[in-house]
C-alpha cells in the first residue's frame, strides 16, 4: 500500500528472540495516542499502515478523564469548533476490551505493544493486559504513586522527559529505580523482556505541539545516559519526519517515537502533528540508514544537505534545561494536587477532596504529588475553588 519501503522493514518479528533494541537497531513507535476515536477498525487500519511504514511498535494512550484532569480544566479548539478538554478526554473512554482487542491484532503483525497508563484505575488495567513494556508520558513523570505501581511490575520502563528539570529526573528514576532490577544495572530477571540495553530508557522530549526542530538539544541524549546510567531515546514532536530522528540516532538513542496519523485532516487531538504513513515511512529509513552508516557519516551527508549551522542548533550543548517552546509549560502540564471540590475556610481536607491532576489550561498548579499524603486532615486556610491547585498558604 505504502511505496518506498525497503525489504527490510517489512516482515519482522521485533521481539520474538530478546534482543534489545540499541542505536544500531532502534526501536521505532507509532504513536496513535487516541487519533484512533475509539473505532477498533481505525485502530487496526492504523496499526497495519504504520508497520507497513516501518514501525516496530505500536503505542495507544488508556484514556479516563477523571484520573487526568479536573473538568474545569479549559477548552481546546477542534475542527468542530471549542469543547472542554475534560468532555473530549470522556470521548476518548475505551472499554479495556478495547486495548486487548488492539494488543492482539499488533501482535499479530509481529509489533510490540506499547500503552500509556495515566493514573491507577488505567494502570491496573494495563497490568491485565500483560504487556511487555510500558511508557511513562512527560506529564506524569512527577505522578508519584503511578511511579511506584509501574516499578512493582518489574518491565521496561520509558520515562517520557518532556518538560521537565534534571532533578525530576532524578526523583523519577529514584522510584522506578527501587525495583529489583536498580537503575543502570542492565540486569532483567525475564529473558523475553530484555528489550532495552538498561531497565529503564529516557525518553527527550520537547512538550511543544508542534516542537521546533532546533528545541531539540540532541546532545542531551549523552548526558543523560551519562549521568544516569540508562539507554535513552527521542519522543519527537517536531514536523520535520526526518531531522531530529536521524541525529537522534548519531547521538546514541535507541528508541524513536513519533505520533502517526492516516491524515492530517483527521480529528485526533494529536493529528496536526503526527505523521501521515508515507512520512512516517520516510522517517523509518532515515533511521535505519543512520543506524547502518554511523554517526559520522550520517552527520556529514546531514550538513551537506541541510547546512551544518542547522545541525549544530539542532545539536545543541548537551545542558539539560526547559526548551524555550516548553518553558510555560513547566507546572501547568506537570501533576499536582487539585481540588475536587469547593473547600471552605476552615474544613478538613481528605483524601476524597483532592486528586493528583494535570493543570493545563486555565488553572492554578498546586503542591506536588508527593504531599498527597501529607495534607490529609490538615485544616484549609482560606477558600479553595474546585478545580484549582491546593498550595501551603492554602493550609
Amino acid at each position: 500500500m505504502y511505496s518506498g519501503l525497503t525489504e527490510n522493514l517489512m516482515n519482522r518479528s521485533f521481539f520474538a528472540d530478546g534482543t534489545a533494541y540499541s542505536p544500531q537497531n532502534p526501536l521505532i513507535i507509532a504513536e496513535l495516542g487516541t487519533s484512533h476515536n475509539g473505532e477498533l477498525s481505525k485502530a487496526k487500519e492504523m496499526a497495519q499502515a504504520a508497520f507497513e511504514s516501518g514501525a516496530g511498535c505500536i503505542k495507544l494512550q488508556m484514556v479516563f478523564a477523571d484520573e487526568i484532569l479536573h473538568p474545569n480544566t479549559g477548552e481546546v479548539s477542534l475542527p468542530g469548533g471549542k469543547i472542554r478538554l475534560y468532555d473530549r478526554f470522556k470521548q476518548l473512554e475505551m472499554e479495556p476490551e478495547f486495548y486487548a482487542d488492539v494488543k492482539e491484532y499488533v501482535e499479530s503483525l509481529g509489533l510490540l505493544f506499547l500503552c500509556t497508563p495515566f493514573g491507577l484505575k488505567s494502570a491496573k488495567i494495563l497490568k491485565e493486559l500483560k504487556p511487555k513494556i510500558v511508557k511513562i508520558a512527560s506529564p506524569e513523570l512527577n505522578y508519584t504513586a503511578l511511579l511506584r505501581e509501574i516499578a512493582g511490575w518489574q518491565l521496561p520502563v520509558l520515562l517520557s522527559t518532556g518538560v521537565s528539570k534534571l532533578g525530576d529526573i532524578e526523583e523519577a528514576l529514584a522510584i522506578i529505580g527501587n525495583g529489583e532490577w536498580g537503575v543502570g544495572s542492565g540486569e532483567q530477571n525475564n529473558k523475553p523482556y530484555s528489550l532495552l540495553p538498561t531497565p529503564y530508557s529516557l525518553l527527550h522530549c520537547v512538550t511543544a505541539y508542534p516542537a521546533p526542530e532546533t528545541d531539540y538539544n540532541l546532545r542531551v541524549l549523552q548526558s543523560l545516559s551519562s549521568a544516569f546510567g540508562v539507554s535513552v531515546g527521542v519522543s519527537d514532536h517536531s514536523l520535520d519526519p526526518c531531522l531530529v530522528p536521524s541525529l537522534a540516532v548519531c547521538q546514541g538513542a535507541a528508541v524513536i517515537e513519533k505520533h502517526f496519523c492516516l491524515s492530517r485532516e483527521d480529528p485526533g487531538l494529536d493529528d496536526p502533528i503526527a505523521l501521515p504513513p508515507h512520512e512516517f515511512a520516510l522517517m523509518s529509513e532515515a533511521i535505519r540508514r543512520a543506524a547502518e552508516t554511523g554517526a559520522q557519516q550520517t552527520l556529514a551527508g546531514i550538513s551537506s544537505e541541510r547546512g551544518s549551522s542547522l545541525v549544530e542548533a539542532v545539536l545543541g550543548d548537551g545542558v539539560k534545561t526547559l526548551a524555550p517552546s516548553e518553558m510555560d509549560n513547566y507546572e501547568s502540564t506537570n501533576r499536582s494536587i487539585h481540588a475536587l471540590r469547593d473547600i471552605k475556610p476552615g474544613e478538613i481536607i481528605n483524601t476524597e477532596d483532592f486528586a493528583v491532576l494535570r493543570t493545563e489550561k486555565i488553572l492554578r498548579p498546586g503542591l506536588a504529588p508527593s504531599w498527597a499524603d501529607k495534607i490529609c486532615g490538615r485544616q484549609a486556610r482560606q477558600f479553595i475553588p474546585a478545580g484549582e491547585g491546593i498550595r501551603f498558604e492554602d493550609l
